[in-house]
């Protein structure tokens, strides 16, 4: 590690700077952001998924529910209660820099489809298929 230009001191030139917080872009930085979401999302009562650590769920005792997936610093929301996701939205912004892209239409290359009338959501890899054959 090098002194950043303009900070160097004559005579301590060999000298370094002491990271004291973790910085975006660097390896630790995504670690420290995951361990900050998952306790935020932990005090809002959702569980994290044993299987994968990136999804998160809260059932309410109506049956209604609320999944949370994590891809880096990207969510994607889906529930059944549009006021319980409002509310996890809201909670959210207060809490971290975001912003609400709307209805996802496409998630890590996979296409999304819903049909509302009868309730159903619809993950498609066709087009990554279709380039992988090419």
């Amino acid at each position: 590690m090098q002194q950043p230009q303009g900070y160097k001191v004559k005579g301590k030139e060999k000298l370094v700077c002491k990271l004291k917080k973790s910085l975006y872009g660097l390896k630790q930085g995504l670690r420290q952001w995951y361990l900050k979401f998952d306790r935020f999302m932990s005090k809002q009562d959702y569980t994290r998924c044993h299987s994968n650590h990136c999804v998160y769920f809260k059932r309410k005792n109506d049956g209604s529910y609320i999944i949370l997936l994590l891809y880096v610093d990207d969510m994607h929301v889906e529930g059944s209660n549009m006021k319980e996701i409002n509310v996890i939205k809201g909670k959210l912004e207060n809490s971290f820099a975001m912003k609400d892209l709307g209805a996802a239409k496409k998630i890590l290359g996979m296409r999304v489809t819903r049909d509302r009338k009868n309730c159903k959501l619809a993950l498609s890899q066709s087009e990554y298929i279709q380039k992988v054959l090419e």
